[in-house]
């Protein structure tokens, strides 16, 4: 990279360690630390909120999504916006006025300790191996695109995020969580118009649309009702409602930040705003990822993304021939797009899709064959990841390189920080207050809080620099709250749904639940998204039948 694109992330880690100091100074006990004394306005804890889930793999991996797939992964995100007025009314209310820290502390307010326990240990076991991968699969990315030693990224990103949440405590990590997701915003916009401005003379964003949507690229909606498809408009309804409203309604890591709110009134508008804003923010990602894919029908693509793989396969065998393949059938191709572009809105323009989707084929089929000589010794390999970083690296000028590079920097970052803010929270007060020591001064809880949070952003960073030798543990992290999520939400149905149910049947719900997301994964080929309603059915029903089986006495908030 030019060093006037380094000197731009030097520009932000100053800037975010200045915003983490000044902002976090003055922390006296945990309620300070954890919650900023309950002090955030709306705006700062929605940014904050949105900042939390946009981790570099959704800036990476969506704008790769929508080059590859199109526009449908949109579809995952239809259930959030009811999904939040449904917190906003029922779980939101509870949490605050219980003036708890974390989720789980409200479960032993209704249920018991042993049920409180239960679901912030599954919190911290899936959140404390999913920071790693957080930290781990951009750095990977990041190292091979920009020829960057990987091991310096991921000591970058986690020792960075660590350092200013330690010092800074919520408060800090809030606005830098702002400044961050305001940052992420900017490079986004400009990513979008640049892959506009790099189209050629003669083709509109208009005619850029409609070549999309000609591969299906476009199309946002499937009303496909086989549950075994993803990403299909009741998917997005019924199991990504059920997927929202376990994360934003249960995970600590999100329920924590509106718990920061000056008033019951602005945490829901802090929600209700993520909502309003996430749609359309997911939207342009996609939009950028498949106007990547017209932007390269008239730029030569890398036959492979990932530039490693591609030199490990031309060291083990002779790939000339193919790469003569793909220039050719890219040049056809080219024309072919450039054809159906010009003959849009004309009478020969049936006829130039039908030629440009041939030739798409064709070029499509000549890189499979290269993909897939890559998956013989690379089992499961997808540059899907790798295609916008290269476009960022070789297509955008100096200086936006750098501002880029910082968005992804900070969408990684953004992530780290929030989840160890609530893995901290959650270690000291659902265990050490409950187990170790329940009285002391504010300064000791203070003290343990920064140290739990040194150990929590030293484990993720420590296993992520070890994670490329796991192999396939990657993907057991990432199904973990897909495995959990259900069954938590389920709780806390029962928590303020069923008046008869108790501790003894929420516990086993729990486990029951996680039990049949496990079966369900494994015999059957649904998908994942509908593993949080199951988990969630599951444990509302047989959680309240224990609960009548093993009857105890009523508890009440």
């Amino acid at each position: 990279m030019h060093p006037i694109d380094w000197l731009v992330v030097v520009l932000y880690f100053a800037f975010i360690v200045f915003v983490g100091y000044r902002t976090g100074r003055g922390n006296k006990g945990i309620e300070d630390f954890f919650l900023a004394r309950r002090s955030m306005p709306w705006y700062a804890i929605g940014l904050s909120v949105m900042a939390t889930q946009a981790s570099a793999i959704t800036l990476v991996g969506t704008t790769g999504q929508g080059y590859v797939d199109g526009m449908r992964f949109i579809q995952v995100y239809l259930g959030m916006p009811l999904a939040i007025v449904i917190l906003c009314v029922t779980l939101v209310p509870f949490f605050y006025r219980a003036k708890v820290f974390t989720a789980y502390e409200f479960l032993e307010k209704r249920f018991d300790g042993k049920t409180r326990s239960l679901t912030s240990f599954l919190f911290l076991m899936g959140r404390g191996l999913a920071d790693a991968v957080v930290i781990y699969a951009p750095s990977v990315i990041l190292a091979i695109v920009f020829g960057i030693d990987e091991k310096v990224i991921i000591i970058a990103i986690g020792l960075g995020a660590t350092i200013y949440t330690t010092l800074g405590g919520m408060r800090a990590v809030m606005w830098v969580e702002m400044w961050q997701m305001l940052i992420i915003f900017l490079g986004i916009l400009f990513c979008l118009g640049s892959v506009i401005v790099g189209l050629p003379d003669g083709v509109s964003l208009t005619d850029a649309i409609q070549i999309a949507g000609a591969t299906g690229r476009a199309e946002t909606m499937d009303f496909n009702l086989d549950p075994t498809v993803t990403y299909t408009f009741w998917t997005g309804i019924c199991g990504g409602i059920f997927l929202m409203l376990s994360y934003f309604g249960t995970d600590q890591s999100q329920v924590q930040r509106y718990l920061t709110a000056r008033s019951l009134k602005e945490s829901r508008l802090a929600l209700l705003f993520s909502a309003l804003v996430k749609i359309p923010m997911q939207f342009v990602i996609l939009l950028t990822g498949a106007l990547l894919f017209v932007f390269y029908q008239f730029e030569k693509p890398p036959v492979v993304f990932n530039p490693v793989a591609l030199e490990r396969l031309a060291q083990a065998r002779d790939v000339s021939q193919l790469e003569a393949d793909y220039d050719e059938a890219f040049e056809i191709r080219k024309e072919a797009a450039q054809n159906f572009a010009d003959a849009l809105g004309g009478t020969r323009e049936d006829e130039m899709r039908r030629s440009f989707l041939q030739a798409d084929a064709v070029f499509s089929g000549v890189r499979s064959e290269v993909l897939g000589l890559i998956r013989e010794s690379e089992p499961g390999f997808s540059d899907t990841n790798y295609v916008f970083p290269t476009f960022v690296l070789t297509k955008l000028p100096v200086g936006i390189v750098g501002l880029i590079l910082v968005a992804i920097f900070a969408a990684a970052m953004s992530t780290v920080e929030s989840e160890l803010t609530s893995l901290s929270t959650a270690t000291v007060v659902d265990f050490y207050q409950r187990y170790v020591r329940r009285e002391a001064e504010d300064s000791h809880f203070l003290a343990v809080s920064r140290v739990a949070t040194l150990f929590w952003g030293g484990f993720a960073t420590f296993c992520a620099l070890y994670m490329g030798r796991l192999g396939s543990a990657i993907e057991a992290v990432n199904r973990i709250g897909s495995n959990f999520y259900g069954p938590i939400l389920g709780v806390f149905v029962l928590a303020i749904g069923a008046r008869r149910a108790n501790g003894h049947g929420a516990f086993a719900g729990v486990l029951l639940g996680i039990v049949a997301v496990q079966l369900t994964a494994r015999y059957s080929e649904i998908s994942y998204l509908y593993y949080n309603l199951v988990g969630t059915v599951v444990s509302v029903v047989l959680g309240y039948i224990i609960s009548l089986v093993f009857a105890s006495p009523e508890r009440s908030v």
